[in-house]
């Protein structure tokens, strides 16, 4: 059979406008096609590390359990060891306070100690007992008008529960000697970027 040249020229524009249609179909699948398979992670984004908890400890004691008598009245009474980490960048100091809330009369004193030094991450057991330490920290005289640490020591009854509470400061305490608990208290305000907590347990 032979074509005529004008019937060949419709059969190659007829072929031609078929070949645009199959290239314009798959040009508007290929977008959708893109979105439904896995992209590529982008490898220059920096994930920063997740910051570390405030967190502080005593080797001699767990959190809530009872605390020796190495540490309390009724032996040595000597400060029990005291380890933390993760302190928040700008720390230059930090502070700790250790009192009961159980006293009969009222929160009782045990230990205030501040301007330990930024750098700082333990106190050693049997803490001298004296206002100015040899690092720049300065302990107060707690409620039994000491300077320094004075175990547990509570009357017969029921268990005590003993406070350790670290603050992470922005700056060094400037206070007069012979400072009280709630003067440092009142000289931290504004002043603390982190708080951690140990607590331990006294029944006589």
């Amino acid at each position: 059979m032979i074509l005529s040249s004008s019937l060949r020229d419709r059969i190659s524009v007829q072929r031609f406008f078929r070949t645009v249609r199959v290239l314009l179909m798959g040009a508007a699948v290929l977008p959708v096609l893109s979105l439904s398979l896995p992209q590529p992670q982008d490898r220059t984004k920096i994930v920063g590390a997740p910051a570390m908890t405030f967190a502080l400890r005593s080797p001699d004691f767990s959190d809530g359990a009872n605390i020796p008598r190495a540490f309390t009245c009724e032996g040595e009474d000597r400060s029990p060891a005291l380890e933390w980490s993760g302190a928040p960048a700008g720390t230059k100091t930090f502070a700790l306070i250790a009192d009961d809330p159980d006293a009969p009369a009222g929160t009782w004193v045990h230990w205030v100690i501040y301007n330990i030094p930024g750098a700082t991450h333990a106190l050693k057991g049997g803490m001298e007992k004296r206002e100015q330490l040899a690092d720049g920290s300065r302990q107060v005289r707690n409620d039994f008008r000491k300077a320094g640490y004075n175990g547990p020591c509570p009357p017969p009854g029921k268990a005590h529960r003993y406070f350790f509470k670290l603050y992470a400061l922005s700056t060094e305490l400037t206070l007069a000697p012979g400072a009280s608990k709630s003067a440092v208290e009142h000289a931290m305000e504004g002043r603390i970027l982190a708080r951690a907590e140990w607590m331990g347990r006294f029944q006589r």
